[in-house]
């Protein structure tokens, strides 16, 4: 598996038995200031990818970080063919959108109708020149412009979430001060009320204070002897 630098604007997954043929192709797409993976097999490819595959000897799959901006692949390849390859992509819903091109030193015109129904962009014959390799720029452009639009998608829904995050902890806070609102006031409520009785029964008193004065201050008056109209004999 050959790497170009990392530094390169598109990065190519370039699938082919041969190794003349990944060579060859691995050093036009370098001309094109092009990263490129090379493997020799399309079950290597899915697994390069992070997509399942049938082959029992196929180590555990995981995806992969770094950007793939398209895949070129040979059709007629041991175990799975280039045709099989696209399938399994195009089945993947997260490697759906790559654009897939197939080669092919057959000019079969089934073979290349059949590949593009399935959602190849390009079916080239072999040995593919530079010329060919010039028309998979834009195919690769789309997918990078495809990338960088879910990425500012994404980043607002970020920002969503730690806010929401951030303001957790505050509702939390509310919540507990509430909390000790409401427990201060069901202690204070008793208190409240006892001296509301008290006040009560001091009034009461009160007022039966100044009914007994009156009341004693009548009587007096009532039972007081009057002497003015009695004369005594003698």
């Amino acid at each position: 598996m050959g790497m170009a630098a990392v530094e390169s604007q598109f990065h190519v997954l370039a699938v082919d038995d041969s190794s003349f043929d990944r060579k060859l192709i691995e050093k036009l797409l370098q001309k094109s200031s092009c990263q490129v993976t090379t493997v020799d097999s399309g079950y290597k490819a899915l697994e390069f990818l992070g997509i399942e595959s049938n082959d029992p000897n196929a180590l555990s799959t995981s995806p992969q970080e770094v950007e793939v901006n398209l895949i070129i692949t040979d059709y007629c390849m041991p175990g799975m063919t280039g045709y099989d390859l696209l399938k399994k992509v195009k089945e993947s819903s997260a490697f759906k959108n790559i654009p897939v091109v197939i080669m092919s030193s057959e000019n079969v015109p089934a073979r290349i109708s059949r590949c593009l129904e399935e959602g190849a962009e390009e079916f080239f014959l072999k040995p593919v020149r530079m010329a060919d390799l010039n028309k998979l720029k834009p195919h690769m452009m789309k997918t990078k412009l495809n990338n960088q639009k879910l990425e500012e998608i994404e980043k607002p829904l970020n920002v969503s979430a730690a806010a929401a995050a951030a303001v957790e902890p505050e509702i939390k806070d509310s919540a507990e001060v509430g909390s000790k609102i409401l427990t201060l006031q069901s202690e204070l409520e008793p208190k409240q009320v006892h001296l509301q009785v008290a006040q009560q029964e001091e009034q009461t008193l009160g007022n039966n204070n100044k009914r007994k004065s009156m009341e004693e201050g009548l009587s007096t008056d009532r039972s007081r002897p009057r002497f003015e109209c009695v004369t005594t004999a003698v």
